[in-house]
C-alpha cells in the first residue's frame, strides 16, 4: 500500500486542518488505518486509528473531542479532522495502514503498522 498525506500547514490555535491520507496498491476496505504524530522532542505517538469499517474508531486521549477521523473506502481516502487546535497539537502527522481480517479491529502500536505516509507538517500558532 502506498500512503500519500497532505492538507498540513500553519494554523492559529483555536483553528482547524484536514488533513487526507489517499491509498493505492491495494484494496483500500481490506486495511485498518491509523494516525501517527512526531515532535524532535517526542516519539511517533499515537493519535486515532479506524477500522476497516468507518464506524470503528479510536482516539488518544489528548486529542479526544477535537480530532475526528473518517475514510471513504470508495475514495480510497483517510480524512483526519482537527478542530480546536492547540500549540502542543504541532507536529509531523503520517497516516499508516495494516492488513486486518476483521472489519472492527483497530490498533493503537505503530509497530503494528506495516505501511505509513511521508509524513505531513502540522504547525499551531500561539
Amino acid at each position: 500500500v502506498q500512503l500519500q498525506a497532505s492538507g498540513g500547514g500553519l494554523v492559529q490555535a483555536g483553528g482547524s486542518l484536514r488533513l487526507s491520507c489517499a491509498a493505492s496498491g491495494r484494496t483500500f476496505s481490506s486495511v485498518a488505518m491509523g494516525w501517527f504524530r512526531q515532535t524532535a522532542q517526542k516519539e511517533r505517538e499515537f493519535v486515532a486509528a479506524i477500522a476497516r469499517s468507518a464506524s470503528v474508531t479510536h482516539y488518544a486521549d489528548s486529542v479526544k473531542g477535537r480530532f475526528t477521523i473518517s475514510r471513504d473506502n470508495a475514495k480510497n481516502t483517510m480524512y483526519p479532522q482537527m478542530n480546536s487546535l492547540k500549540p502542543e497539537d504541532t507536529a509531523l502527522y503520517y497516516c499508516a495502514a495494516r492488513d486486518a481480517n476483521f472489519i472492527t479491529a483497530f490498533c493503537t502500536g505503530s509497530s503494528s503498522y506495516a505501511y505509513w505516509g511521508q509524513g505531513t507538517q502540522v504547525t499551531v500558532s500561539s
